[in-house]
């Protein structure tokens, strides 16, 4: 489980997640600002040029998800998150990761009065650098339009407390008291919205030495398909394929996958459609596929019986490998694992 401290910046989230942490057995704090900090450090600069926020990089919305999913398979218990989100899309974005990995959410918001809240922010000294303290209290006010505009569907999804009067040792002792009473009800499983037009998607087929290929089942939208998924914009087909793999599976492809086939998904309302790429990710060695991760407690089918799985990240509730003669493709090649390719092989052997 997770608890998402909310708030705008100065809100008093990660005073209050500190003292949390003392109060939740079994928690765990995970600031996303620490990720957000490597990036600064690993990015080039012009890509960094490119942003004013960290936040506004797909990156770290995925590394968000995949270190807090790897914290509670390390460590399991409750993970404590503060973290400033005022875009609905990337709430969606991340909420909707966590909870396609069966992570439990549940979102608090810190909402002090505004005239207490920029007191607060006004009496910010925590760097030691007094230029320093300046632009971060200059931040602060320059986002409470933002947050002033969020209030309505923050309302909505989170559970707000009122810490104008409180400390940060009393919020906490608060959120904790609303986690243990059900007063904060675990967010449901959030998806971005719905397309407006057609999308592009890429997929990976993916070998095994016995000639198998790998299906996942997801647990946000029923039936079996390759790994995949949409194509972000300005991001490369291929490498949007290799990213959902790792996303999914917990696999970094050494190689970039070459292109096996093109086809187009008819609109079929309320799905708008679009091109269907799927790339040839070629045969993965033993060792490999043992390395393939699963969500704790679920499991993974082959011919040789059912396994438990030990923990991991990836949005799958099973996954599997079929062989040729049990998996739904025939002598022609035609393939109804996701219902909407026609697989014409191109490649010796792949049929």
């Amino acid at each position: 489980m997770i608890v998402w401290v909310n708030g705008t910046f100065g809100a008093g989230k990660s005073s209050t997640a500190r003292e949390l942490v003392d109060l939740i057995p079994n928690s765990t704090l995970y600031d996303p600002e620490l990720t957000g900090g490597e990036l600064r450090r690993l990015l080039p600069a012009k890509r960094l040029a490119e942003v004013e926020d960290y936040q506004d990089l797909p990156i770290w919305r995925r590394m968000v998800v995949d270190t807090a999913a790897a914290l509670l398979a390390e460590v399991g218990g409750v993970l404590v998150v503060p973290m400033t989100l005022l875009r609905q899309e990337y709430r969606d974005e991340i909420f909707g990761g966590l909870a396609a990995r069966r992570i439990e959410v549940r979102h608090v918001l810190l909402a002090p009065e505004e005239t207490i809240l920029r007191k607060r922010i006004d009496a910010r000294a925590e760097f030691g650098d007094p230029a320093v303290d300046a632009r971060v209290r200059e931040w602060c006010h320059q986002h409470l339009p933002q947050y002033r505009a969020a209030l309505d569907w923050l309302a909505a999804d989170a559970y707000t407390l009122d810490t104008s009067a409180l400390t940060a040792a009393e919020a906490a002792r608060a959120v904790a008291d609303a986690v243990r009473a059900g007063r904060v009800a675990p967010c449901g499983i959030v998806q971005t919205p719905e397309p407006t037009r057609e999308t592009l998607a890429a997929g990976v087929l993916l070998f095994d030495e016995q000639d198998r290929f790998l299906l996942v089942d997801p647990t946000y939208k029923p039936g079996w398909e390759f790994p995949g998924g949409v194509v972000e914009a300005g991001e490369a087909p291929a490498r949007a394929g290799m990213r959902e793999v790792a996303e999914e599976i917990g696999l970094e492809l050494d190689s970039v996958p070459r292109l096996l086939l093109v086809d187009w998904e008819r609109p079929q309302p309320p799905g708008y459609g679009g091109l269907r790429l799927l790339f040839d990710g070629g045969t993965l060695r033993a060792a490999d596929a043992a390395r393939l991760r699963l969500p704790r407690g679920l499991s993974r089918r082959g011919g040789g019986g059912v396994a438990r799985g030990g923990g991991g990240p990836p949005p799958t509730q099973w996954w599997a490998y079929a062989g040729r003669s049990a998996a739904p493709w025939s002598a022609r090649g035609r393939c109804s694992a996701s219902g909407s390719f026609t697989v014409k092989p191109v490649s010796p052997g792949r049929t």
